[in-house]
């Protein structure tokens, strides 16, 4: 039997309908993992995780000698805007906002302590320490806590993100919550209750080893 046009009418290989069949096979798959109507078909194509790292090696020990004797809580918000200077924002240019939060340690350096820095008088009643100011510690940004509000980039960037090893790297605005968290610690007076903390602990520990004047001062 012919068609009107006298052409016999073009049937679907097989292995075209073998492909097709392939194809909504997959996309019935695809849907149900998505809207998860299919009992069990995300535990079946669900992804694991793998911990496949190598054992932690110890490069370098080292003695502390300091005594923490306070630690700040930070938090800031940090706001980073880079343009292009002859392009629109839309083209090239990003801006991040986000929370950096973090914490800064202060401490004292007993290493530094000296014969000359502990005086006892004879009857081992008065004591007196000389000890260096306290100092705050490198700021530890906490990733558990820090996170990123918004990402803008314009098109060039993004398309660079294709090419990048690191994509939406966070480098830039770390290292400026680590900058302005160290800037807080030293408005902070953080270094001054370190202080207070040490003098506490050290007249506490000497008087409960028969001292009953116990004096601790800063500086050199």
């Amino acid at each position: 039997m012919t068609t009107s046009l006298g052409r016999p009418p073009r049937r679907m290989p097989g292995w075209a309908k073998a492909v097709c069949a392939l194809v909504l096979v997959l996309a019935v798959l695809f849907a149900g993992i998505r809207l998860a109507v299919l009992p069990g078909i995300k535990d079946l194509f669900g992804t694991e995780s793998h911990d496949r790292s190598g054992p932690a090696l110890l490069r370098s020990v080292r003695d502390m000698s300091r005594y923490d004797a306070a630690s700040g809580n930070f938090q800031v918000v940090v706001d980073l805007e880079k343009d292009a200077k002859y392009l629109p924002d839309a083209v090239r240019g990003t801006r991040t906002l986000y929370v950096g939060a973090g914490t800064v340690d202060a401490y004292v350096d007993l290493g530094q302590v000296g014969d000359k820095d502990v005086t006892v008088d004879g009857d081992r009643s008065t004591a007196t320490l000389r000890l260096p100011h306290a100092r705050l510690g490198t700021p530890a940004l906490d990733a558990d806590r820090s996170y990123a509000v918004s990402k803008q980039r314009g098109l060039l960037d993004r398309l660079g993100d294709l090419f990048s090893d690191n994509p939406n790297g966070e480098q830039a605005v770390q290292k400026l919550a680590v900058k302005h968290i160290g800037e807080a610690a030293r408005d902070s007076g953080l270094t001054a209750r370190a202080e207070t903390n040490t003098t506490d602990m050290l007249q506490g520990l000497l008087k409960s080893l028969g001292f009953t004047e116990v004096h601790v001062t800063y500086g050199t």
